[in-house]
């Protein structure tokens, strides 16, 4: 994944132990997931007891540069050696490389969805369609031989609203208050 500079900066500010101790990370990293699933922009997401400590320009860069990362390896479907490749070249130890990975496995989902319903061109998000889904059973794969997990495939299927169809859309609005009135006038 490539990462701008300010991104970089900032999530190397997340991974120092001098910035942030050890109780004070896994604190930053839920705030990000919480900021983007649940909070809508709220500022008042990072105004915790366990982050009052800190810097409130640095601490709003690594939540940006941490809700980047986050979006970033969602969007790309990074697994977790890319995302401790990455983590771990921005000076991240092994535990917060763990920690960062595990609430991030633990928000997939979630985080995907609000990344499609977002990621949408036009004036609104996209609709579900359909949702499709089946539970499966993995007893190996080609790293383990014995995995007996049981996983979800989950399938949506989305509508996306263009600018194009929304502007058909209100033309055939119009139209139909046009054939309305004449309909109106005519009875008159």
């Amino acid at each position: 994944m490539e990462l701008s500079e300010s991104v970089q900066k900032g999530l190397q500010s997340l991974g120092d132990q001098t910035v942030l101790d050890r109780c004070s990370f896994p604190v930053v990293v839920d705030a990000c997931f919480r900021s983007l699933l649940f909070s809508r922009g709220d500022p008042a997401v990072l105004d915790l007891p366990e982050l009052k400590h800190l810097d409130k320009i640095l601490l709003k860069q690594i939540h940006a540069a941490a809700t980047t990362f986050i979006l970033e390896a969602v969007k790309h479907n990074a697994d977790k050696s890319t995302i401790s490749f990455s983590l771990e070249e921005l000076t991240f130890n092994t535990e917060r490389v763990e920690t960062f990975y595990t609430t991030l496995k633990f928000h997939f989902w979630a985080t995907l969805i609000l990344f499609v319903m977002s990621s949408s061109i036009g004036r609104g998000p996209a609709h579900i369609k359909d949702v499709s889904w089946r539970l499966q059973y993995q007893m190996k794969n080609g790293q383990l031989d014995k995995v007996n997990e049981p996983f979800y495939l989950i399938s949506l299927m989305l509508f996306y609203c263009t600018s194009a169809f929304a502007r058909l859309q209100d033309l055939v609005g119009k139209l139909k208050d046009a054939a309305k009135s004449v309909e109106k006038a005519s009875q008159v």
